[in-house]
């Protein structure tokens, strides 16, 4: 493999039926790799299998005996894994701190942080006993910066502290681990929050230097770079692909962003 061919390669998706995860699933296929497309929604799981050549299998990450059995059925399946990413995660309503409920933090918890662990060692161990592999967490510009996601926000800073934990755990193994932070991805999570009144468009897009937001293939790119040949120093970082919503914020206190240059 050299560049960003993924020929020969097996990468396994969580949350691989829609959003994000289904981006790097036809990237990653489109690249040559063979697909596991991983999701609790089996239905939408196949469809992405039939469309990039894959195999679907059914997997809640909230379990590390869901993972340990997924990644046992991979490997009979298709081979070992070459390639993980973390996609699989829930989004939280952003509510006050004293209105939040229990359960809804308690599931954010499960999916975003204990399932993202979870996924991360089943799949990691067996890529270090084998001497190799690459393993991209999708974090969250969340877990960067304060928001009132009170649940979200830490899972995700969670997601971005293990990444460089198990970096340094599995970098003599060689495996290397690196997480991607997304912005505002137009997910059909956020849609369905953007449709309900929860989230504004034209806020997401006017907060972020490049003025929109962000698609699931500008995610699923940087994915396959961490992945690939080209990003093989490259371990442990965390890398925001935000449409630069984190070096907008501040200009605010001086009146906002310039305007475009010229007469584009």
């Amino acid at each position: 493999m050299s560049g960003q061919g993924f020929h020969g390669k097996v990468a396994v998706v969580t949350g691989g039926a829609s959003g994000i995860g289904a981006a790097c699933c036809r990237i990653l296929a489109a690249r040559g790799a063979r697909v596991a497309v991983t999701d609790r929604d089996m239905a939408r799981a196949e469809e992405v299998a039939r469309e990039t050549g894959g195999i679907a299998f059914a997997l809640d990450v909230a379990t590390m005996a869901a993972n340990e059995a997924t990644a046992a059925a991979v490997e009979a399946q298709l081979g070992p894994a070459d390639i993980l990413v973390t996609s699989a995660g829930v989004i939280q309503r952003p509510l006050r701190a004293e209105e939040l409920p229990e359960q809804d933090v308690e599931d954010v918890v499960r999916i975003d942080q204990i399932g993202t662990w979870n996924s991360a060692v089943a799949f990691g161990r067996r890529m270090a006993v084998r001497g190799g592999g690459a393993i991209v967490t999708i974090a969250s510009i969340a877990g960067i910066r304060s928001m009132p996601l009170h649940a979200y926000s830490p899972a995700k800073a969670a997601v971005i502290e293990m990444t460089r934990c198990l970096a340094a755990e599995w970098g003599r193994s060689g495996v290397r681990v690196n997480a991607v932070s997304p912005g505002y991805t137009r997910t059909p999570a956020l849609q369905a929050a953007i449709d309900k009144g929860e989230r504004d468009v034209s806020l997401l897009e006017a907060t972020s230097a490049l003025g929109r937001m962000v698609t699931p293939e500008d995610i699923a790119e940087a994915v396959c770079f961490l992945c690939s040949d080209a990003a093989s120093a490259i371990t442990g970082i965390n890398l925001p692909v935000d449409a630069g919503w984190l070096v907008a914020g501040s200009w605010a206190s001086y009146g906002g962003l310039p305007g475009p240059r010229g007469n584009a």
